[in-house]
């Protein structure tokens, strides 16, 4: 059975598991369970789950803060890539941002992301430039 449902924190080891397994995909601190617990609670119905019997084989991590949405973490499994799960669970996310009237998405992409930069660009974003991005911890 494959299915796409919201994501919970149940899900966080597969996930885990999977994102560690996607070159491209960068993890950090901000990964820890903790944190896309408080994450997903902050987003409500915006992530999600894409499973193959049972086990999670996509996800997406989306988000909003109150103008513009940001979405993190597309992971599909390689055996499973050329399915549309990808484009299924974006779509999905988008259809939710929309019914809470944010109409403006963002995603970060690792420059040398090929696969990553290939899936976006085939997928109609564009690529933007004209700024940098800035990041500093808190602690």
């Amino acid at each position: 059975m494959r299915a796409i449902r919201e994501m919970t924190i149940n899900d966080y080891e597969q996930m885990i598991e999977l994102w560690s397994g996607i070159q491209g995909l960068a993890l950090s601190d901000a990964d820890s369970k903790e944190n896309i617990n408080m994450y997903l609670v902050r987003n409500k119905g915006l992530s999600y789950v894409f499973e193959h019997n049972n086990e999670i084989v996509g996800t997406i991590l989306c988000g909003h803060d109150g103008r513009r949405g940001f979405i993190y973490h597309v992971a599909v499994s390689p055996a499973f890539r050329k399915q549309k799960i990808g484009n299924s669970l974006v779509q999905t996310s988008l259809d939710k941002l929309s019914k809470e009237s944010i109409h403006k998405c963002h995603i970060f992409v690792i420059e040398d992301n090929s696969v990553g930069n290939h899936f976006w660009t085939s997928m109609g974003w564009e690529k933007r430039s004209g700024f940098y991005v800035y990041s500093k911890n808190t602690k």
